[in-house]
C-alpha cells in the first residue's frame, strides 16, 4: 500500500537532485492511480528562468502524459509549500490533491491567503521535519 510518506520520499529525492545542481532544493511528484506520472525539481538557475519551479515542471509533464491540461484525480506531492505562481498553476490545473512537506511562512501561498481550486484537497506536514531541514540547511550554507 502506497502512503503519503512513500510518495513524499520520492519528492524528497527530486529535491536532492536540485540540491546537487545548487538549486533551491524543492522537489515534487505527480501521482495518478498510485503511479508516478511526473517528477520535477527546481531548475531556475540552470535554465535562467524564474518560472522553472519544481511544481511547474511537474504540472507540464503530467499534463503532457495525460494528454490534457486538467490534473483531475491526480495528487502532487511537494517538499515545500508552493508559491503564489505555482498555486495559481495548480488551481488552473484543477488538481485533486496537494500534499505538502514543509511550510513556507514567507513566500508560500497559504501564508499569502490564497486558495487552490475549491475541489482540491490539501494535506500539510508530511515529512515536514526532513523537508524543512533540507531547505534551512541550503540557505544556511549560502549565508
Amino acid at each position: 500500500m502506497f502512503t503519503n510518506e512513500y510518495f513524499m520520499r520520492l519528492a524528497y529525492q527530486e529535491a536532492l537532485l536540485a540540491l546537487e545542481k545548487d538549486e533551491v532544493p524543492v522537489g515534487c511528484v505527480v501521482v495518478f492511480n498510485d503511479r508516478v506520472i511526473a517528477k520535477g525539481h527546481n531548475l531556475t538557475e540552470m535554465l535562467n528562468d524564474v518560472t522553472a519551479h519544481a511544481e511547474m515542471q511537474a504540472i507540464t509533464s503530467a499534463a503532457n502524459f495525460l494528454g490534457g491540461k486538467y490534473l483531475i484525480d491526480c495528487t502532487l506531492f511537494v517538499t515545500l509549500e508552493p508559491c503564489v505562481m505555482c498555486a495559481g498553476a495548480l488551481a488552473w490545473s484543477q488538481i485533486s490533491k496537494v500534499v505538502i512537506g514543509a511550510k513556507d511562512l514567507h513566500r508560500g501561498y497559504i501564508a499569502k491567503g490564497i486558495s487552490l481550486h475549491p475541489k482540491t484537497e490539501v494535506i500539510t506536514g508530511v515529512l515536514e521535519q526532513e523537508c524543512s531541514e533540507l531547505i534551512k540547511d541550503f540557505f544556511k550554507s549560502k549565508r
